[in-house]
């Protein structure tokens, strides 16, 4: 049964097929809560049975729910789908389907009575510790490497990293050997594909001293203490009801058990419908409260310890954290609660009002993502969290002591606070700026263990911006090259294949190649991001032959002499390639001489 894909469940599926045609390992999927990752496990499930009828599947959840969810989905996409289920809490034990949805619980210790696998798909796969030995994943995939040494996993999470051991992709026992795709979560919010998150502030502030901080994680029971100071959780919860006065669904995190259930008593005596959902809630009670939730029934839902995966209700509009995390993976998949979207109840964003400093601990959460959590393991510099100025309502790093624009200097606060935060949830929330471009120069840069880009830099003024186009790299990154080069090339030739073809390309006179007359960039921790191009032909400017190409003289470039390249170079090392950025930028902009088309401008 034919089904359409959006655009990037079908750049996800071509990603893995991309990725097997060049390794041989493990391959891993990022895809954004809410972004349906049970339609592209479906479609792409159903694109290899049907073009490889012997190969047998294996698909893996951790919870009922996302389990029955990706049957459920299968069978809606191709209703003759060769496919069981094997799950106590379904009740359903299949055990010779070509392909099986599995619940690892139920199947752990059964790899040899269900036999051997091709391919093995892994939904949440966060949740596996490689660095263990003695887990019901690293023991199940023993097994099935015993009756099939050639068995592929392919992991799909929102959150690619754990609190302790970093990237799934890394360390000595890494079941994945990369990230073959990412979805923009902002891009989906822009398309209407995920929900616009917003914050809220407010003035109360919490006094956390004394929480320690205990494998990687802060202590519940001096959580506990931290959320019973100074009333501090009947503060937050007049909040939420101040806020939450026209939204639907609610759901609040909170420290422990008990205070989980005081929230709900507190909620309850000023009116509201609310359940209390945790890890010690019978399973017969929990699936009711989950059904009346989403049916609309229940208006809050407070929790300890669940609901951040597997648990899907789009009518969630607001999210309340009465509890701070350390763990970058848990603040996304609790802000993930809220990206669905849910048109038919006329959702239009959902409100987040954080209470623990997450949001400035950590950042918009579509800017933690794989390279930063990899930055962050190794020590190297990687964006900081933001905050917004009480007074002008500017976006800066979080470090920052004083308001650049209005001069506002922020006192000395607790970590935690009683009232919501409202920093920037979404990088988009931070405002971005368009800068006319007065030149542009082309340049080849190396990394070590890298494949070479094209480094392109755009001087503005008196600033200047640069951006890396991967023609040499494989699978997303040389796809986003391809969009870079066409945009501006149009389809009449083909796309460069290294980074030399494409500097010949651009010295080339006549050929139609555009110019941003403008760049959009934004703020992206310590340096710049850019956004989007205006390619509108603009005379004076490198713009200014867009329009004509044939009229575009020869190419010159401005550039500082060679020796001040090599003393800079010299001066950082060859190991910090940000800084070296940096320092081509201000010797670009300070200094230079005319020479010959060693590094093309344009």
């Amino acid at each position: 049964m034919a089904f359409d894909l959006r655009w990037y469940q079908s750049e996800a599926i071509a990603a893995i097929y991309e990725y097997f045609g060049r390794a041989q390992g493990n391959p891993l999927v990022c895809v954004s809560t809410g972004g349906g990752k049970s339609v592209i496990i479906a479609d792409f499930v159903r694109q290899v049975v049907e073009a490889w009828p012997d190969q047998r599947i294996l698909v893996l959840a951790h919870v009922k729910e996302i389990l029955e969810q990706n049957f459920d989905k299968i069978t809606a996409i191709w209703p003759l789908a060769p496919a069981g289920v094997y799950s106590a809490g379904l009740n359903r034990r299949d055990t010779d389907s070509a392909i099986l949805f599995a619940g690892i619980q139920s199947v752990h210790k059964k790899a040899f009575d269900l036999g051997a696998f091709d391919l093995v798909i892994v939904d949440e796969c966060h949740l596996i510790n490689a660095d263990k030995d003695d887990t019901m994943y690293t023991g199940f995939f023993r097994d099935l490497k015993m009756m099939n040494p050639n068995v592929k996993v392919i992991g799909f999470s929102a959150t690619p990293y754990r609190m302790k051991s970093g990237l799934l992709t890394e360390g000595d026992n890494a079941l994945f050997d990369e990230v073959v795709y990412e979805t923009d979560i902002q891009r989906l919010i822009d398309e209407n594909f995920l929900s616009p998150l917003v914050t809220k502030g407010g003035t109360e502030k919490i006094d956390m001293s004394g929480v320690r901080t205990r494998t990687g994680e802060f202590v519940t029971k001096d959580l506990e203490d931290a959320v019973h100071r100074n009333d501090v959780t009947e503060k937050a919860v007049d909040e939420i009801l101040r806020y939450g006065r026209n939204r639907k669904a609610w759901l609040i995190f909170c420290v422990s058990v008990a205070h989980a259930e005081e929230v709900k008593a507190l909620l309850e005596y000023e009116g509201i419908t609310t359940e209390c959902v945790h890890g010690g809630t019978p399973a017969i009670e929990r699936e009711r409260i989950l059904k009346d939730y989403k049916a609309g029934k229940i208006q809050a839902l407070t929790s300890q310890g669940v609901l951040t995966t597997g648990f899907d209700a789009p009518l969630t509009d607001l999210i309340a954290l009465l509890r701070p995390t350390k763990s970058p993976g848990l603040y996304v998949q609790i802000m993930g609660r809220g990206l669905r979207i849910s048109p038919e109840t006329g959702k239009t964003d959902c409100l987040v009002l954080d209470y623990g400093g997450n949001v400035e601990r950590h950042g918009p959460i579509d800017r933690i993502n794989v390279e930063s959590v990899r930055k962050k393991r190794k020590g190297e510099k990687c964006e900081a969290p933001m905050k917004e100025c009480p007074e002008c309502h500017t976006f800066v790093l979080a470090f920052t002591s004083a308001c650049p624009d209005c001069g506002y200097v922020w006192p000395q606060k607790p970590q935690h606070e009683t009232t919501a935060s409202d920093a920037a949830v979404l990088a988009d929330q931070v405002e971005a700026v368009w800068h006319d471009v007065e030149d542009v120069f082309y340049d080849r840069h190396e990394k070590k263990g890298k494949p070479p880009s094209l480094k392109v830099t755009y001087r503005c003024g008196f600033d200047s911006y640069c951006e890396w186009i991967c023609f040499e790299h494989s699978g997303y990154a040389q796809n986003k090259a391809q969009v870079w080069w066409f945009k501006r090339a149009g389809f009449q030739a083909p796309c460069p294949r290294t980074v030399d073809d494409a500097l010949d390309r651009v010295r080339e006179q006549g050929i139609p190649f555009l110019v941003p007359s403008r760049i959009q960039v934004k703020p992206d921790g310590k340096f710049q991001r850019i956004l989007n191009y205006d390619l509108t032909a603009v005379v004076g400017t490198p713009s200014e032959w867009n329009e004509d190409p044939t009229a575009k003289p020869s190419q010159m470039v401005i550039a500082p002499k060679e020796d001040e390249f090599a003393d800079a170079r010299a001066a950082l090392g060859d190991e910090d390639d940000d800084d070296w950025n940096k320092t081509m930028d201000d010797l670009w902009s300070s200094s230079g001489q005319v020479v010959e088309d060693d590094t093309v401008p344009f």
